[in-house]
């Protein structure tokens, strides 16, 4: 099950994605996320997919990697089409019986979706193994640092972040274990049909949250034994360096910006 779920995972190479400032990784995933909603055809997700492809390479994820850790998700993703392949009407009818009825724009508009949610899916799943919690922690919070100028924790949020992206992991390995436990006494989890499997993964839900919880108590006491406060003035062993090269990360967004609003435009 973790090897089948890299959300929250981060992987530990040396590569120029990886040596980026995570605040760079931060401005630039939200500005592609907001790319990706302005592509509407199969050329400018062919773009933006070759965009994801050379930062794949450049931080040396391979591309199996990244689509079996999030094999999860296409349950999702799998929804989502089927609620816009009947739901959406508009163009030629391809099929009708009764009540149910599928068009062309519903075929479409359900591809579109999926490409948009995998992409936004892809991309931050790369800053996430190129980054590590704790970075991604700080770049959080020093650019959310003008909002505590309106009374909002950022600290807080920040923290809550990084502890929720570390138990990520944690708790898949703690689920992976309780799953071979009730194999071993004879549970059907991975075999049968749907139903049936669905029924089996409830009992699996109680000792998850139970551990959970033991170990969000013996988070808090081990935070409470070290002087966490979260209302003193908290330090840095790392200082976060904005460089040329980070930079140079952001001045990328514009050729993609260009191309990807040129194909829009030109109706391709």
């Amino acid at each position: 099950m973790k090897d089948k779920f890299i959300i929250g995972r981060y992987l530990p190479l040396d590569t120029i994605i990886h040596r980026l400032d995570p605040r760079a990784k931060l401005i630039f995933v939200f500005i592609f996320i907001i790319l990706i909603f302005f592509a509407h055809s199969f050329t400018t997700y062919l773009w933006l997919f070759i965009s994801i492809i050379i930062f794949m390479k450049l931080a040396q994820i391979k591309f199996w990697f990244l689509a079996k850790g999030l094999t999860p998700i296409w349950i999702f993703l799998i929804f989502t089409f089927l609620m816009h392949l009947f739901l959406t009407k508009g163009g030629t009818r391809l099929f009708e019986l009764g009540f149910v009825s599928i068009d062309t724009d519903g075929i479409l508009e359900g591809i579109y979706i999926v490409l948009r949610l995998m992409f936004i899916i892809m991309i931050s799943t790369i800053m996430t193994l190129s980054t590590s919690p704790i970075d991604l922690t700080d770049a959080f919070e020093k650019l959310l640092s003008p909002l505590k100028l309106v009374k909002i924790p950022v600290h807080q949020l920040s923290m809550m972040m990084s502890i929720a992206l570390r138990f990520i992991p944690t708790l898949m390995n703690e689920l992976d274990k309780i799953i071979l436990a009730q194999k071993s006494r004879g549970s059907e989890i991975s075999s049968g049909s749907i139903i049936n499997r669905v029924k089996a993964f409830v009992p699996l839900l109680i000792p998850l949250f139970i551990s959970a919880f033991q170990r969000a108590e013996d988070l808090a006491i081990a935070m409470e034994v070290r002087g966490y406060d979260t209302k003193k003035q908290r330090t840095n062993y790392r200082k976060l360096q904005w460089q040329v090269k980070d930079s140079l990360t952001l001045l990328l967004l514009l050729p993609i910006s260009v191309v990807l609003f040129v194909l829009k435009f030109m109706g391709v």
